[in-house]
């Protein structure tokens, strides 16, 4: 596992002190070249949570993942730059206005110890599909814009719930979280369950998505989607290798590689 070769993945080439300036920036970055993504628990690619096979996939086949994949790898990359980082269980917030089980996601806290103050916390996560693209002040109740939208960090010991403003100016809950530290294999067996469950949002459709400057891109199934400014344009997409070319335009994935 190799930093640079990381950092050259997501086309990183700034500061590496460890402090709040270096962390959004890292930040921004692997969310602009790592997608988020399903592709191998629709085609029942087994995942397991070791950071080489991780690195392997994501670094060197330029791949992307689910949340224990991308928060989890890019928990190591942080801490390799000097940050001190603490894994955190989180849980969904679900169509049945109720929140999942432990483990359900796997979120960052991440202290910087370059800063001024360095005791302060900021929630980090790279691996929830459309939701903050920069770090988030765990300290703060106050909403935190974001560019169109807005987030905020509600108390309700044990949890922290992660609220998002829409484009549209509707609060509605993301997901929540506790701040007992986790290890990384205490992730397994959710992370067994979302990829063989037919329960879990993750075996229902194949999708893939990362953020862009304006928005984001993404497929779903079988439809291409490009939000900009809050604008959501879908188009259809009617053949196989029309995907794989999208795939490879959009994401630099390309399947094949894996086959």
């Amino acid at each position: 596992m190799n930093v640079e070769r990381y950092l050259e993945r997501i086309e990183y080439d700034g500061a590496r002190t460890p402090n709040a300036a270096t962390l959004r920036a890292l930040h921004l970055a692997q969310l602009y070249h790592v997608p988020f993504e399903n592709l191998d628990i629709s085609r029942a690619r087994r995942i397991v949570l070791d950071y080489d096979a991780l690195y392997e996939k994501i670094v060197t086949r330029r791949r992307g993942g689910f949340c224990y994949e991308v928060n989890g790898l890019f928990a190591w990359l942080l801490t390799q730059l000097g940050f001190d980082v603490t894994l955190l269980s989180g849980s969904s917030f679900r169509a049945d206005e109720t929140f999942g089980p432990e483990y359900d996601h796997l979120t960052l806290r991440v202290l910087c110890p370059a800063d001024a103050e360095p005791s302060t916390p900021w929630l980090a996560d790279v691996g929830f599909g459309s939701s903050f693209t920069e770090p988030l002040r765990l300290d703060r109740a106050t909403p935190q814009p974001q560019g169109l939208r807005a987030y905020r960090i509600e108390t309700a010991e044990p949890f922290r719930i992660v609220w998002q403003k829409s484009y549209a100016g509707v609060w509605k809950k993301q997901f929540r979280f506790s701040l007992q530290p986790r290890a990384f294999a205490e992730f397994e067996g959710m992370c067994h369950y979302h990829q063989t469950s037919p329960q879990s949002p993750f075996t229902r459709k194949p999708f893939i998505t990362r953020a862009t400057p304006r928005g984001r891109i993404s497929i779903e199934g079988a439809t291409l989607i490009i939000t900009t400014d809050g604008a959501r344009t879908s188009i259809p997409i009617r053949q196989a290798e029309m995907c794989a070319a999208l795939l490879r335009q959009h994401f630099g994935v390309d399947l094949s590689h894996d086959e």
